[in-house]
């Protein structure tokens, strides 16, 4: 019998956040969940938080996950034990060696550290981290359309309902980045591995959009950081 050494068909968990807004230096967690499942797929651990987030909740934002400032208010917890939470959930994972997927990372990950500076909460050392969105981009680099987990998850047959609740985009990008070691054997392995190479793999994607973007805006910058974007550097949640 032969066992498995491939993130894939291990432990493995998902992490995804519902905000305020779409830069990170200035967005505040509203909703999270954080989900873990065996080999198989099978949840073994679900959480989820709805916070409080201290500002207004724009209508913009609502109108995408359906959390308005009085529903947060009344039912949400203090925006620093959210992130506490988080942090407290997350690390125990990472320290175990268990990866969790975030599609576009660099945005959740980046939210999340804003708001531990802005709470006095001690961050912590994301490692491994696994992106569907670019893992995607990395492997058909040339397919044309969007790239967001919504289409993702119509062109890989990946269940999707209720789009933009942390919960329902947890599940599919699990589903998603499943679909995608299975497709792409190339990705197997150790997920420590595999997070180095999305270092690489996100900086020559953020270098080659930004030779795009300058052929009419010269000064054009696009940061190639991964899994977190550095203070100051705007990046679009997708």
């Amino acid at each position: 019998m032969t066992i498995s050494t491939s993130w894939h068909e291990l432990p493995r968990a998902a992490f995804d956040l519902e905000t305020t807004g779409r830069d990170p230096e200035d967005a505040r967690i509203v909703t999270a969940s954080i989900i873990l499942v065996n080999g198989r797929g099978d949840v073994l651990q679900h959480h989820e938080w709805l916070a409080n987030p201290g500002i207004d909740i724009p209508e913009e934002a609502s109108l995408i996950h359906g959390i308005d400032t009085a529903k947060a208010v009344s039912s949400g917890a203090p925006a620093a034990d959210v992130a506490g939470e988080i942090c407290s959930v997350l690390s125990g994972m990472f320290a175990a060696g268990i990866p969790v997927m975030a599609f576009n990372a660099c945005y959740d990950f980046s939210v999340l550290s804003r708001e531990c500076d802005r709470h006095s909460v001690a961050t912590i050392t994301s490692l491994p981290v696994i992106d569907p969105y670019i893992i995607d981009k990395q492997v058909d680099r040339y397919r044309r359309g969007k790239r967001t987990l919504s289409a993702l998850s119509e062109l890989y047959g990946v269940t999707h309902n209720n789009a933009h609740t942390s919960a329902a985009d947890v599940m599919a990008t699990l589903g998603v980045a499943s679909v995608l070691a299975a497709k792409y054997p190339e990705l197997h392995g150790d997920a420590a591995d595999l997070h180095h190479k999305q270092i690489g793999w996100a900086a020559e994607q953020a270098a080659s959009f930004q030779e795009y973007l300058r052929r009419k805006n010269p000064d054009a910058v696009i940061d190639g950081s991964w899994p977190h974007i550095p203070h100051q550097v705007p990046v679009a949640q997708l």
